[in-house]
């Protein structure tokens, strides 16, 4: 029976990638969108079966733990036990820390650090008693190296990896492993977005010469979600182009 991978934040560039990915190797897959977004994940999904990819769609507010908790019941009624979790939805509301509003920290503290726990804490339990698992945490360069204007989010990213560590070690003697990859810049359609000017000056500062693509991290998610990969956990992966190296 194939395992099933739930990946947060699947119809994101990086989530579409990483869906793909672990179609290929043979996962049901699971991808979740923000509840609201019904037609934009409508839509994801038939571009996804067009191209021979068939992945279920659910909403979520990661940031809820209830909202959690309805979703992976509704998982494993539908299709079954999570085997597979990839951490990898997230959010930004850039400032300066003397700006930063309350509300903005809370927002992505909420969504980027509260939401890998309440995704992981619905399935993790499950995976120590089958004796396999695999989650997989997307953090970021700016949680390794710091960031301006990103206090938020460098704090939940630098936290996240945190929690990676204490998790791989409850999971690591029952088969479950638990890794972080920190992406630098990759080429998504939001990145691309930013000015020419800017996406320039980015760019000068990677020692490849180039931003990295969805699938530079999509290689590595699945990698880590390999059944032969049990004796890697508590690992960060930095996918960076050699911008920061630790």
């Amino acid at each position: 029976m194939s395992r099933i991978a739930v990946v947060t934040g699947g119809t994101g560039g990086i989530g579409t990638a990483t869906c793909q990915a672990l179609c290929r190797q043979g996962r049901r897959v699971v991808a979740t969108y923000h509840a609201g977004n019904h037609a934009g994940a409508a839509a994801w999904q038939q571009a996804m079966q067009a191209q021979s990819f068939e992945v279920a769609v659910y909403p979520v507010d990661i940031s809820g733990f209830v909202s959690c908790q309805e979703l992976i019941g509704r998982v494993t009624a539908d299709i079954g036990a999570v085997d597979i979790l990839v951490n990898n939805a997230g959010m930004t509301r850039d400032s300066t820390l003397k700006k930063m509003s309350v509300e903005n920290w809370l927002a992505v503290i909420n969504t980027d650090l509260n939401g890998v726990f309440n995704m992981t804490r619905q399935v993790f339990d499950g995976m120590l008693m089958r004796g396999w698992g695999r989650v997989v945490n997307i953090s970021s360069v700016n949680g390794q190296k710091g960031q301006f204007g990103q206090a938020n989010y460098s704090a939940a990213k630098a936290g996240v990896h945190g929690f990676t560590m204490a998790a791989a070690q409850e999971g690591a003697r029952k088969g479950v492993t638990v890794n972080t990859i920190s992406p630098g810049y990759i080429g998504t359609e939001m990145t691309l977005a930013v000015a020419e000017e800017v996406r320039q000056q980015i760019i000068a500062k990677i020692p490849v010469g180039h931003m990295g693509t969805p699938d530079d991290i999509a290689r590595a998610v699945a990698f880590l979600c390999d059944d032969a990969a049990g004796f890697i956990t508590g690992a960060d992966f930095s996918i960076n182009g050699g911008q920061h190296m630790g």
